[in-house]
């Protein structure tokens, strides 16, 4: 039997497999929007935005991490992901909050945003998005300085709102919380349902668990919307309004939405925009290559396909254990591409039932002249897909349907 390998899908890392500082596809200092038209019928739809590109919702003074340490943080976030997947995580106890040892996210490594509005009347918060994470959360009043991050937006007042209220402490939501990998939950004197996140960069989120309107389009809103409205940060340093989490569980943008299913494309370049889509697109089936989607029986977040082997220039090249060269070699996958993407082969991931999903050359196969391929420590591992192999894919979780959906050259 040919061994097939479980992947997971992120958006956190910088690399599947694979890791990178820059595309071949060079960025440019303006912003040039879109490459590929929007269809008008998508009722929820959202730009989405490289987090360090001109097009980012506000610029951005981070100095840019080198190619080591971004696949130093890759793997730390890989091995954080990898414990929680086999029922590893621990979690401990503070100021009557249980709190978990680490999600597999790292703040730091979140590269894409949107910007939604939060409240009524709505106010505008401009979030990281997370596949790997399900707690959506924005900084709120009361959050001193010493405590929490600086932002563009202004902070969130829940006083503010008037449809906002703190969940109760009891209640199914805040009960929600407890005993989950990476989640915390307590309670304030006032009854109020108080949340922690701690993730695997060390940094750590907390507050009170709320409810609110959140309006994604004119069009498209989510009313009673559960979200973690943050007093208090540790290690986030960007000036973004906090995180939207696209996992699979139950406090995610996708388990609260009437619609069980979202899609994202993400731009070959930081010049470029994408979106968010949430709810499936018409007609799907005949314009995406499918394949089933599995979770994870320790923790729900994660979503899950099987790679059944990998494509270059058409040739499928199966995968055997052990197909590595010795410990004590050195590979060299780095080339003098001279920018010439001609001279790359097409490279494909082909999964389970057959879906073929050709990598974009320009910007998923090669990065800074290097295979943009980085091998697990084991056979045994989970490996996972990154923002950079998905990068011009539309990428569809039909989570109702049980199926992941690829669509080439959406953005």
């Amino acid at each position: 039997m040919i061994p097939v390998l479980p992947l997971l899908l992120v958006l956190c890392v910088s690399s599947p497999i694979a890791h990178g500082k820059t595309s071949s596809l060079k960025s440019s200092a303006v912003c040039s929007g879109h490459r590929v038209s929007i269809p008008l019928s998508s009722r929820a739809w959202l730009p989405l935005n490289h987090r360090r590109g001109p097009c980012s919702p506000f610029p951005s003074s981070e100095t840019v991490h080198s190619t080591a340490d971004v696949l130093h943080r890759d793997r730390l976030r890989a091995d954080s992901i990898r414990k929680g997947l086999n029922g590893t995580a621990g979690a401990n106890k503070r100021g009557g909050v249980t709190v978990p040892t680490a999600l597999g996210s790292s703040l730091d490594s979140l590269e894409y945003m949107v910007t939604v509005g939060l409240g009524t009347p709505a106010v505008t918060q401009t979030v990281h998005i997370d596949t790997g994470s399900d707690v959506t959360w924005v900084q709120c009043r009361p959050c001193p300085s010493a405590a929490c991050h600086p932002q563009k937006d202004r902070l969130f007042n829940p006083a503010m709102s008037a449809t906002y209220s703190a969940v109760r402490c009891g209640s199914a939501a805040c009960n929600g919380l407890g005993g989950r990998a990476f989640y915390g939950n307590g309670c304030s004197r006032r009854g109020q349902c108080q949340y922690a996140v701690n993730y695997g960069d060390g940094s750590n989120t907390t507050g009170t668990y709320s409810s609110d309107k959140l309006t994604l389009t004119p069009k498209f809103a989510v009313d009673h919307f559960k979200f973690g409205c943050s007093h208090a940060e540790q290690l986030f340093t960007d000036k973004s309004d906090g995180l939207m989490g696209l996992g699979g569980g139950a406090q995610s943008l996708v388990s609260q939405a009437a619609t069980k299913a979202f899609s994202y494309c993400l731009p070959p370049a930081a010049s470029y925009s994408g979106f968010l889509r949430l709810g499936a697109p018409r007609a799907a089936a005949s314009r995406f290559a499918v394949t089933p989607m599995y979770r994870s029986e320790n923790v729900d977040t994660y979503y899950l396909v099987l790679l059944h082997g990998i494509a270059v220039a058409g040739k499928e090249m199966r995968m055997y254990p052990r197909v590595a060269p010795p410990s004590d070699s050195i590979l060299d996958t780095c080339y003098n591409l001279t920018d010439d993407v001609k001279v790359i082969p097409s490279v494909s991931l082909v999964f389970e039932r057959g879906a073929t999903v050709e990598l974009d050359r320009s910007s998923g196969i090669m990065l800074d002249g290097c295979l943009a391929f980085a091998p697990n420590d084991d056979d045994e591992s989970v490996g996972i897909i990154g923002n950079v192999q998905q990068r011009t894919l539309e990428v569809l979780y039909d989570v109702a349907g049980g199926a992941v959906g690829f669509r080439p050259g959406a953005c």
